[in-house]
């Protein structure tokens, strides 16, 4: 009997694979000058951003073909993991500190991040417990308040690393998924006045993150200090244009603008290729949320609509913070664009979700 099995969203996946590809690209492009000084090899950071992309597309060839459903099984083992994780990384001779941050478990340049791990591990836990037992986010104590706290208590680990660009997103995709199983909105609403407050009590607790709210208002208040990043991006962006300085043209990443393949890859991106590449990237993120917003809706039961919302969480709201802060629109976090910027656990994690994505698109109606 041929196999009857329905195809996974096309569009879902041709986004995700031309990000892709643009990301490959534009990674050797931005870093080949600093790969050349650093490891006398202009191709370090392509081949390990192929590598990686590799290893992520095998993970969601293989969660594209795995049912979704099978994953609430293993949401509390996953959970649990994730913070085992976590508390791990923290250990000092056991995390890696790199960029100011103990958030990385490996040997030399290859590592994890287990904060991308908790990510979906947080969702899957958020969207099993909410699609078992509905009625529990109508009240705040016995049912929003148990997720706020394993919630809060994730994202107090990531900020001990101290990472709070990942814990925004963690936070950010978990509420998008608590709000789409129906929490009430006076509830929502109390815990953004009171997410407010905290996050003017974390900024107000670290001087540097001080220092940064102060140069996103006013970075030529301190142009070779905090202010040098934002400026430098700004720089690149700018003589972009309509076109770009063509492909390979960049001169900000020629040791001006930092972490130009990682963090600040889309203002190389806009450098190069101009207003019409940056919103070819843009346009092709867009497509990726709608259709999996589209999947989100169509999804046969409450668990894959939570999960598929929860992952398109996760991707739009790093997308948002990542080109706000390229663009100075918001405050520096140093936070990746998904599926392009250079990176390993990130990227194959991204890729992996994507997959779990495309299964639950195969189901939708």
């Amino acid at each position: 009997m041929p196999n009857t099995r329905p195809a996974p969203d096309f569009w879902i996946l041709f986004s995700a694979m031309a990000i892709l590809a643009i990301g490959v690209v534009m990674v050797y492009s931005a870093s080949a000058v600093l790969a050349l000084h650093d490891y006398g090899d202009s191709f370090y950071y392509l081949k390990r951003q192929l590598a990686f992309a590799a290893l992520g597309v095998v993970g969601m060839a293989l969660t594209m073909n795995v049912d979704y459903r099978l994953w609430k099984k293993y949401a509390g083992a996953a959970l649990i993991i994730g913070f085992a994780l976590l508390v791990l990384v923290l250990i000092p001779g056991i995390g890696v500190v790199r960029g100011g941050a103990r958030s990385w478990l490996g040997i030399a340049s290859f590592g994890i991040q287990p904060s991308e791990f908790m990510k979906l591990a947080m969702v899957l836990f958020v969207a099993k417990t909410l699609a078992e037992q509905p009625s529990r986010i109508a009240s705040f104590a016995s049912g929003l308040l148990p997720m706020l706290a394993v919630l809060g208590a994730a994202f107090g680990l990531i900020m001990l690393q101290p990472d709070l660009g990942t814990g925004a997103v963690l936070v950010g995709a978990t509420l998008m998924v608590i709000f789409a199983a129906g929490a009430r909105i006076k509830h929502l609403a109390l815990l953004g006045v009171a997410g407010l407050a905290g996050l003017v009590a974390l900024i107000a607790a670290a001087p540097y993150r001080l220092r940064r709210i102060t140069a996103f208002l006013d970075p030529w208040s301190d142009p070779l200090g905090a202010g040098y990043q934002a400026i430098q991006s700004l720089y690149a962006i700018g003589p972009g244009g309509l076109v770009g300085l063509g492909l390979g043209m960049s001169r900000q990443k020629y040791s001006y603008l930092p972490e130009p393949q990682t963090d600040f890859i889309f203002s190389i991106i806009a450098e190069e290729l101009g207003f019409i590449g940056g919103a070819t990237v843009i346009v092709l993120f867009f497509l990726l949320v709608l259709r999996g917003l589209r999947t989100a809706i169509g999804a046969p039961d409450a668990f894959g609509s939570l999960l598929a919302v929860g992952i398109v969480g996760m991707i739009a709201v790093q997308v948002i913070i990542n080109i706000g802060v390229v663009t100075g629109l918001l405050p520096v976090t140093g936070i990746t664009l998904p599926l392009v910027s250079a990176g390993g656990s990130s990227l194959t994690m991204i890729l992996a979700s994507i997959g779990i994505l495309l299964n639950i698109s195969r189901h939708a109606r």
